[in-house]
Order: C-alpha cells, then sequence, then structure tokens
C-alpha cells in the first residue's frame, strides 16, 4: 500500500491507509502474530492485490484504495475546473452530489440497513423534513434493505448504485452539504452498524468529504 500511495500521490499519505497499515502490521510483529519478514518490503516481490484508483469529477479527484478488491480507504483532491481557471467562483457541494458520488465509490456494494437508514438521514437534512418521500431515495433505499436481507446471492441484491444513481434529481430540494449534515448521517448509519466502522467511500464517507471541501471553499 505504501508503494502505491508513492507511486499516484508522491509520498505516504500523512494518517491514511497506508499509515495504519504499517502501524498495526509492526503491533503485530511485536505481539508474535506474524513473521518480522513480512514488515521487510525487500522479503515481498509483488503488492499483490493493492491498487490506488482515481475518479475524475468536476471540481475534484476521487482516489479509493484498495486491498484484494475490498476498499479500505478515501481520498478526495479539490481539483481547478474550468471555471475556476477563468475566474468563476467554485460551487459547493451538496448533499444530492455526495450521494451520487458515493456511485462511483461504493456502488457495488448491497445495500444494508445502515444504509438505508444513512440515506433516509441525507433526504431529511436535503429536503429539511422527516417525512419519507413515496418513491424518493430513501423509501427506495429501505426497500432494497428489506429485500437484500432475503436475498443469498451477492449478485442478486440491490446495491447502492441502483438507488443513488441521479440521486440529485430524485430530490425535491436539496442543500451544500455541512459538518452538521455528516454527523447526522454518520449517528443514523452507526445506529444499525454498532459493529464496524463505516463503509469506505460509502454514504458516510462521500458526504463527509463534501463537507469538509464545502469547509475548505469557504475558509
Amino acid at each position: 500500500m505504501e508503494t502505491a500511495e508513492k507511486t499516484v500521490f508522491g509520498e505516504t499519505q500523512l494518517g491514511g491507509t497506508a499509515t495504519v497499515m504499517r502501524a498495526a502490521a509492526n503491533l503485530n510483529v511485536r505481539a508474535g502474530l506474524v513473521d518480522r519478514e513480512i514488515n521487510d518490503p525487500t522479503k515481498v516481490s509483488v503488492a499483490q492485490g493493492v491498487s490506488v484508483t482515481q475518479t475524475d469529477v468536476p471540481g475534484r479527484r476521487i482516489f479509493t484504495e484498495s486491498v484484494d478488491g475490498q476498499v479500505v480507504g478515501q481520498y478526495v483532491q479539490s481539483m481547478p475546473t474550468q471555471e475556476a481557471v477563468l475566474g468563476i467562483v467554485q460551487s459547493p457541494i451538496t448533499i444530492g452530489e455526495a450521494l451520487e458520488a458515493t456511485v462511483l465509490s461504493a456502488g457495488a456494494k448491497p445495500v444494508d440497513q445502515s444504509d438505508a437508514d444513512a440515506i433516509q438521514a441525507a433526504e431529511a437534512r436535503a429536503t429539511g423534513s422527516d417525512t419519507i418521500i413515496p418513491g424518493g431515495i430513501a423509501a427506495t433505499a429501505q426497500s432494497a434493505a428489506v429485500f437484500n436481507a432475503e436475498v443469498k446471492r451477492e449478485e442478486n441484491k440491490i446495491k447502492l448504485g441502483d438507488v443513488l444513481t441521479g440521486a440529485t434529481a430524485k430530490l425535491p430540494a436539496d442543500k451544500v452539504a455541512t459538518k452538521q449534515d455528516a454527523e447526522a448521517v454518520g449517528n443514523a448509519e452507526w445506529r444499525n452498524n454498532l459493529n464496524q466502522a463505516p463503509h469506505p467511500g460509502g454514504v458516510v464517507a462521500s458526504i463527509s468529504a463534501a463537507a469538509r471541501l464545502n469547509e475548505n471553499l469557504n475558509a
């Protein structure tokens, strides 16, 4: 992962996925849980299954880190747009746009109850109403979570991409994503995901990233 980060970013990201993985590996070595040689880069010929991919969307670049096909980290980098070059102020990111970004980073993830609750909270924050909109993204996500709970085969489950594609157009109202929005959505997901961290690149991660970018725009 360190090699992958250096290839893409030019250096290991401070506090990033590679740093966390290195710290965890060191702890495991000290505890005698793994061979000391696993931490020696000269003993590893290929970083198998480790990748860092980037997706460009207007005004930002999303880097997604994966190990063996599983997303383990995500970074969002502001990028100058043509409008910015011309001196036009870049617009802040809305909740709807952040939800659409989730399609790029975690669109293949099957919808579970924690996702549905996070999407419901996001819709409520965007519209200013706690009432679930019939046929809206929250209602669709809740139905998807119920359906997926009864389906055994992963390929037959409804994915986040199925629910969140075109999210902005499906919201009757929208608003700029803020830190408070990210916290509300995070709390909603956490209530049904007590034993796990938020899914990397998922709904909470995307709205949190949007909120941070918006804060930087206002700085």
